[in-house]
């Protein structure tokens, strides 16, 4: 039982209204000064109050408990003698009022002004003792220091003696065994404890099945509504979240029906809500999947290619923007002023972005990129000194797939400054080559090899030839040259090759057919004896020289 305190102690510390260090740090003196506590004992608000108040009881510091209480109506020699008592007393009436809850009072320093009770006055606690309404008052006093703080009232402390007479046992507890009763765990005896635990097992099993009973019911009105929503099993992924949403929705009403000790309750509660609000924000993101799936699939029959850029990047953003609103409703709830917060963001909001201007960087970079669509996914591209395919644009970085099927990961703000070739932007693919014919091709076999190709070309359906695609462009050292220039209509490669093939293999043929050949580089070499005899002796006319090539 030494942990108790301990986990005690971090139950209330992260119910406390705070601000993170880090904000605290990048804050102007002000704003520091404006969050720091000015009364030691934390007794600025009613819930600050009332929170510090059941830590010291739980920790059994009696003596620093009765600072939270007005005790100027008692004597001077029984304040340090009833005040513990009184201390204890009320802490014991508060852990069994299953009704009493923390969160509840107000975090406001001037307390709730909309209630009945005067400006200076919040309600603690309301029982019922031999028939009448009695109730537990907090007052704000005027300390001599100058500080007003938020006491329990002088008039509320004869009621607590007789409040924990009337709030005793539970009728449970009577029928229970003492060790179930006795035995306490963070001021909660372990009945409670082992009825937790086993309400949260059943709702768990039943949340299974609840959950596959609300998709089937919503998978038939959606599908009556708009049933290109529903098509394909898309509302299966709904399962899941709901798993979760169901039995945290029932959950809640537990702390408060099994009557924990409020410290507890608070915190089971406040986890419960963070559970709830990630379920939603679980629920939310899939909903999105759902819709983007849908528009994807809409834009792909339209045979749109920008979607597969555009569509992630909007999905991340918006999923992006759930994380930080339920971010920012679990800090609200847990009692964290989300506005001084906002206001320390603001402060620091330079600083951020200096030590973070490659991430802003890399961020436009991506926007940049999806706005401006050099590429997009499935694109093959050469960027740098580098080719691929790309198979993601993120919110940091463009992620390409290389021929060696390598990923290459490259930081958007860097990718959008560069120059990028995107081939797959194509609408037609040049074929450009030149043919060295044999230096004996007569003319009439040139004319008649132009005249064959320009044919060839000019009746392809396939291939836009242009006024002169063949022609004859020159006379080379070993050959004479054809240049042929056309485009293939098409975009995909594949074809592409395919037609380039059947084209080379013509071309071959009508080279052939003409009587001619495609030329090789010649070189003749000479060599020399060194006799003279050799060199004056007589050779037949047109040879060479003996070992002459």
């Amino acid at each position: 039982m030494a942990i108790a305190p301990l986990i005690r102690m971090m139950v209330i510390r992260i119910t406390k209204p705070a601000t993170p260090a880090l904000l605290l740090c990048l804050a102007a003196p002000a704003l520091f000064a404006a969050t720091t506590p000015s009364d030691p004992l934390h007794r600025d608000t009613p819930q600050s109050a009332v929170l510090n108040f059941l830590e010291a009881a739980h920790a059994k510091d009696y003596p620093r408990a009765r600072r939270y209480f007005d005790l100027r109506s008692l004597p001077e020699n029984e304040r340090a003698k009833q005040g513990p008592d009184l201390a204890k007393e009320l802490s014991q009436v508060l852990d069994r009022d299953a009704r009493f809850d923390i969160g509840a009072l107000s975090q406001d320093p001037d307390g709730e002004q909309t209630d009945s009770l005067p400006p200076d006055r919040e309600l603690l606690d309301t029982f019922v003792v031999d028939g009448q309404q009695r109730q537990i008052q907090l007052q704000r006093i005027k300390l001599k220091s100058g500080a007003r703080v938020w006491l329990v009232s002088a008039d509320s402390l004869p009621w607590i003696p007789k409040l924990v007479v009337a709030t005793s046992n539970s009728v449970i507890e009577q029928h229970l065994p003492p060790v179930l009763v006795n035995f306490t765990l963070l001021n909660t005896p372990l009945w409670r404890w082992v009825a937790l635990l086993l309400a949260a097992i059943l709702l768990a099993i039943f949340s299974r099945w609840l959950s596959r009973i609300a998709v089937f019911i919503i998978d038939k009105i959606v599908g009556r509504i708009a049933p290109h929503l529903a098509a394909g099993g898309r509302l299966k992924s709904l399962i899941a979240p709901l798993q979760l949403l169901f039995p945290v929705l029932v959950f809640r009403a537990v702390p408060a029906s099994l009557g924990l000790s409020p410290l507890l309750r608070l915190a089971v509660e406040r986890a419960i809500n963070a559970l709830l609000f990630l379920s939603v924000a679980w629920l939310c993101a899939r909903i999105v999947d759902i819709f983007i799936d849908r528009i994807a699939t809409a834009l792909k029959a339209h045979k749109s290619t920008g979607y597969r850029s555009v569509l992630p990047l909007a999905s991340r953003v918006t999923k992006l923007i759930i994380f930080l609103l339920v971010t920012a409703a679990i800090l609200s709830n847990w009692g964290y002023n989300t506005s001084t917060i906002l206001a320390g963001l603001g402060v620091g909001g330079i600083a951020l972005a200096l030590a973070a201007q490659k991430t802003i960087e890399n961020l436009f970079g991506g926007v940049a990129v999806i706005s401006d669509r050099p590429v997009a996914i499935g694109d093959y591209c050469t960027f740098g000194d580098r080719s691929g395919t790309v198979e993601d644009i993120g919110l940091r970085s463009t992620r390409i797939r290389t021929v060696d099927r390598t990923l290459v990961t490259v930081p958007n703000g860097s990718f959008s400054a560069m120059t990028i070739e995107n081939f797959a932007g194509r609408d037609k693919i040049l074929f450009h080559i030149k043919l060295n014919l044999r230096r004996d091709t007569n003319p009439n076999q040139v004319r008649t090899l132009l005249a064959s190709l320009g044919e060839t070309f000019t009746k392809n359906p396939k291939i836009e030839a242009g006024a002169t695609p063949v022609r004859f462009i020159g006379i080379g050292a070993y050959s004479l040259d054809l240049e042929i220039f056309v485009y293939i209509l098409t975009s995909d490669y594949d074809e592409y090759l395919k037609i380039q093939q059947e084209l080379l293999l013509r071309i071959l043929d009508q080279v052939a057919a003409a009587g001619t050949a495609l030329a090789l580089p010649t070189q003749t070499s000479i060599i020399d004896s060194g006799t003279p005899a050799a060199a004056n002796s007589p050779s037949p006319a047109g040879s060479l020289p003996n070992g002459a090539r």
